[in-house]
């Protein structure tokens, strides 16, 4: 059987068991954030504080067809080509057939993958293309070098990257970094492929959005995560602050809120309270971030202390379970909208009733259920749930096959990881799994490749 055609036995096989997730949680699994996405496109005006091209799916999907299904059907649709494509180049490369297709056919049953795909979140289409990176990649090792082609490919994964998710042009300009420093006479053309993939984003969002009445994300919401390292300083290094610092504080959030929201794990606590005063933080943003600067120059040691705490999905595998916010955050399991905006959004807006769960059998329901709630098993998070271990074995047998074939270009299959570790070590909010979920389905494809690596290299 040819590679091509395993490929589309693959895609249907996967298509076929992300189908059967999707009609157990039909029309998908939500959140807060997922009726967020909706619910500014319905009342204006439109915020580019998440990822505009999601939410115009979703505006686009209850527009034409009164629901959203649609949205999280094409979710299925991506995730199972993405992992076919990549299982498809992996086996180019030299993973042995049988195993990678058993690994690729294996992978959607698993909670992780299954309930992700059908999730209403932008971070699925942003894994899709993190996954079609990986593949790209792969193929460039095994071609010892980007063609025209493979250009094109990466340039359109990674535009995808960025327009999905805020901070994907951060992981896009890290993931290039990573392919200009392996190659050598190529460096030129990626660098272009690069910069047109992490630029287009940001100038749409800052240049072109705004021009046709869609407001740039707030700078609260921008500056999130320098909020958190202040309320977390406040707490521990109070010397640091003097009593105009103390004053400017106070008029954003009364002081105990600062205190109580001092939680290095995550920033949820501190921003999204009902006494936190969003506005009146939006117009003391450039104090505010005069403030963390001042404590950044001051205290380097504190800040880095803290988001290594609150980036600890990216590096620690492990998660904290006996700290407030340590633990892994997977999904929300409400059945109705209204719990997450209140009934009134919904009498103003009876659309968002379409995130509603309804499943299309309650067998399957129950049968879903039971296997997801039966993976949150503690023992089982650092192997299930957190990406960080399945980066740190792939990065290791990635840099001996590289050594042992003489081909560098094979560390570069590891790019977008490196990239999406990074970015979210440096940036994060909260110890949510879908932020590292790219490198658990990577790693778990990868597995053969490794294995077949590994014994190369001890023979």
């Amino acid at each position: 059987m040819t590679v091509e055609r395993s490929t589309a036995r693959t895609f249907l096989f996967i298509q076929i068991v992300l189908l059967l997730w999707w009609a157990a949680f039909y029309p998908g699994l939500f959140s807060r954030d997922s009726a967020l996405y909706l619910t500014h496109t319905l009342e204006g005006p439109w915020v580019s504080d998440h990822s505009v091209l999601y939410d115009a799916l979703l505006w686009l999907s209850v527009k034409a067809t009164g629901e959203v299904g649609v949205v999280t059907f094409l979710q299925t649709t991506a995730m199972a080509a993405a992992i076919a494509f990549l299982a498809q180049e992996l086996k180019r490369l030299g993973a042995p057939r049988l195993p990678t297709t058993i690994a690729a056919v294996l992978l959607p049953f698993a909670p992780p993958f299954g309930a992700f795909a059908v999730t209403f979140w932008k971070d699925v289409p942003f894994t899709a293309c993190v996954i079609a990176i990986t593949a790209v990649t792969a193929r460039i090792a095994k071609d010892r070098g980007p063609t025209r082609a493979t250009l094109v490919g990466l340039g359109a994964a990674m535009l995808g990257a960025g327009l999905f998710r805020a901070n994907g042009f951060l992981v896009v300009a890290i993931m290039v970094v990573v392919l200009l420093v392996i190659g050598k006479g190529a460096r030129a053309r990626l660098a272009a492929t690069g910069l047109v993939a992490a630029g287009v984003p940001v100038l749409l969002t800052h240049l072109v959005l705004p021009q046709v009445g869609i407001v740039p994300p707030s700078r609260t919401f921008v500056y999130h995560t320098a909020y958190g390292d202040i309320a977390v300083a406040w707490k521990e290094r109070t010397d640091l602050f003097t009593t105009q610092d103390v004053a400017l504080m106070a008029e954003i959030a009364p002081l105990e809120r600062w205190w109580r929201g001092a939680n290095c794990n995550t920033i949820n606590p501190l921003i999204w309270r009902e006494d936190f005063d969003w506005r009146r933080s939006d117009e003391l943003a450039p104090q505010v971030m005069a403030l963390w600067q001042r404590i950044l120059m001051e205290a380097p040691d504190q800040v880095i202390k803290t988001r290594l705490c609150r980036g600890a999905i990216a590096w620690r595998p492990g998660a904290d379970r006996w700290s407030e916010g340590g633990e892994t955050y997977h999904f929300s399991h409400r059945w109705f909208t209204w719990e997450y905006v209140g009934p009134y959004a919904i009498e103003r807006h009876p659309e968002l009733e379409s995130f509603n769960l309804s499943p299309l059998s309650a067998p399957l329901n129950d049968l879903a259920t039971r296997w997801l709630w039966a993976s949150y098993e503690p023992d089982l998070d650092w192997l299930v749930w957190r990406g960080p271990i399945w980066c740190y074995a792939s990065y290791l047998a990635l840099a001996v096959a590289a050594w042992l074939r003489g081909n560098r270009w094979v560390f570069g299959i590891a790019a977008a990881m490196i990239g999406q570790q990074t970015a979210v070590l440096a940036n994060i909010s909260a110890q949510d799994f879908r932020y590292m979920a790219s490198p658990i389905f990577i790693g778990f494809l990868m597995l053969p490749l490794l294995v077949r690596f590994w014994r190369a290299g001890r023979g």
